[in-house]
């Protein structure tokens, strides 16, 4: 099995939003739903994970809140905003047509 792939800013934005749309979650957490959700195939370091976080709060899509973890840790758990849940169907939408046109092309029989 090869090793997971780092993801491109704009996608990380997309998962993140979607991942919190289903619980609030701290970022290690947060890391960790996105590797077991695509299989191991996705990953995210800190360097790419920590900045998209503080930029979809700066953004208004994410609120951020200080509370203990299942171990006791303090941490900050993030959630998404009705204004992030607006922002996430659109970006999903376009997801959609992005993914759609880019796999018929890829499907194209070569001469």
């Amino acid at each position: 099995m090869s090793k997971p792939v780092d993801l491109v800013q704009g996608t990380l934005d997309l998962l993140i939003l979607k991942i919190l749309a289903l619980e609030p979650l701290h970022g290690w957490a947060l890391s960790q739903r996105l590797k077991q959700v695509s299989g191991e195939v996705l990953q995210v370091s800190d360097g790419s994970l920590y900045p998209a976080l503080h930029k979809l709060e700066q953004e208004g899509w994410i609120t951020a809140e200080w509370k203990a973890t299942e171990n006791n840790r303090r941490a900050k758990f993030y959630s998404l905003t009705r204004m992030g849940r607006k922002h996430l169907e659109q970006e999903a939408g376009n997801w959609a047509r992005l993914s759609g046109a880019i796999s018929r092309v890829v499907k194209l029989n070569e001469a």
